[in-house]
């Protein structure tokens, strides 16, 4: 079997040592997608491409939305809830899976994606889990223990904190060791939730606070770690690829240093003008630290690289990412496609999945268009996108069936 192609526009670790043999080749009849909107509907294509059912679930709120539409079954979840609290319901996923034959659930990115009580009961449930095992995704979402094990991999890291810190105290004693800036991060979370940076004393307390409570209020757990505060770094992270039998390969890199508030803005693929042993540290790093965890499935390994092309390993994302899309281009393998074939038992090898067959072909670019109120200082807003300007001479209009957060390279069949 070729490498999958897409259609181009632009807790404890598994053994790494299984053969194909000693596992079963389960294949999957229907997928459910824990999640709704543009990601929900990328995963419905891909499994409609592999002749695989597909079911939807939606909150109260989201009746009329196209991810409903799209799935072969749609069930309602979590009502009396908020559209949030309805998709983190585990009860009424799971027992929606369960009354329906569900094979395995595809978590997304967001809402239930990095939760491992989630990934854990879904195997207790027997549906599988499209992503890592719950061990691993219970390590990876731990900051403190990923850290850890980075340093056991022998992956460079920022100096910080070992545990989550239990007081402001602690967060000055390590600006007394270190200086500032500093940085705290919720342990449990990220998306640039729980996310302060301090510069001085006078900002410590206020900061302390701040980052606790967000990292409280979005992730239900108020721990915090602290970092040295790298200046002006680039942000890239390597995008891998697990199987069940030990087999882990990298699809190369994206920079995504080009960052508002903490959140990703534009992603390139491959990062422009990288040194070339740079990529081969960063790229080698992942695969290492992934191998020493027994991950399966997709992922990714984010680095900084500070202006003496430094690099220091921040975090394993244990989900697929928003901008999984560049990535796609300009390597012709479809992520989806092997999330889900991955998850049936397959080895990398046998979807022709192997190191030295992975080749840039060309780059590509993804930005985010983010809905805000330029009156209210620029808080997130809703509204109906009803017309695009991409540049002075094109001009896309979307109807009313149309109207969900497209990519960019999908967007491009609507210009008029």
């Amino acid at each position: 079997m070729g490498i999958l192609l897409i259609r181009r526009v632009g807790l404890f670790c598994r053994s790494a040592h299984l053969s194909p043999q000693s596992l079963e080749y389960r294949p999957i009849k229907k997928v459910m997608v824990a999640n709704r909107g543009e990601i929900a509907i990328r995963v419905f294509r891909a499994c409609t491409e592999l002749g695989i059912r597909t079911v939807a679930v939606y909150s109260e709120q989201d009746t009329g939305q196209m991810h409903r539409q799209k799935a072969d079954e749609a069930y309602l979840i979590g009502r009396g809830l908020s559209p949030v609290a309805a998709y983190l319901h585990i009860p009424d996923i799971i027992k929606v899976a369960k009354e329906n034959n569900v094979d395995a659930i595809h978590p997304g990115y967001g809402f239930l994606s990095e939760r491992a009580d989630f990934a854990q009961a879904c195997v207790d449930a027997g549906v599988r889990f499209i992503g890592p095992s719950p061990e691993v995704v219970c390590k990876m979402g731990d900051k403190v223990e990923a850290r850890a094990l980075a340093i056991k991999a022998g992956v460079p890291v920022v100096p910080g904190t070992d545990a989550p810190i239990s007081s402001l105290q602690e967060a000055q004693e390590f600006a007394k060791t270190y200086g500032f800036p500093i940085i705290f991060k919720a342990a449990y979370g990220g998306g640039g939730r729980g996310m302060r940076v301090v510069r001085d004393y006078e900002e410590l307390e206020e900061n302390y606070q701040r980052a606790y409570s967000e990292a409280l209020a979005a992730f239900g757990n108020g721990a915090l770690f602290v970092e040295k505060f790298i200046e002006k770094p680039r942000h890239i992270e390597v995008q891998i690829l697990g199987d069940k039998y030990g087999n882990v390969i990298h699809l190369y890199e994206r920079d995504c240093s080009i960052q508002r508030r903490h959140q990703k803005v534009v992603e390139i693929a491959p990062a422009a003008q990288l040194d070339l042993h740079l990529r081969d540290r960063l790229t080698s790093d992942s695969v290492n630290l992934a191998k020493q965890v027994g991950y399966e499935n997709a992922g990714t390994v984010e680095f900084l690289v500070d202006k003496h092309g430094k690099h220091y390993f921040i975090e394993v994302n244990s989900r697929l990412q928003v901008e999984h899309t560049v990535t796609e281009e300009i390597t012709d393998v479809d992520l989806v496609h092997a999330q889900l074939r991955v998850c049936e038992g397959r080895s990398l090898p046998e979807l022709g999945l192997e190191q030295d067959k992975i080749q840039i072909n060309g780059c590509a670019i993804q930005c985010r268009v983010t809905t805000e109120d330029p009156s209210r200082g620029f808080q997130p807003d809703t509204g109906r996108i009803e017309v695009c300007l991409l540049n002075d001479m094109q001009i896309c209009t979307l109807h009313e069936d149309e109207m969900l957060p497209y990519s960019a390279c999908e967007m491009q069949k609507y210009i008029s």
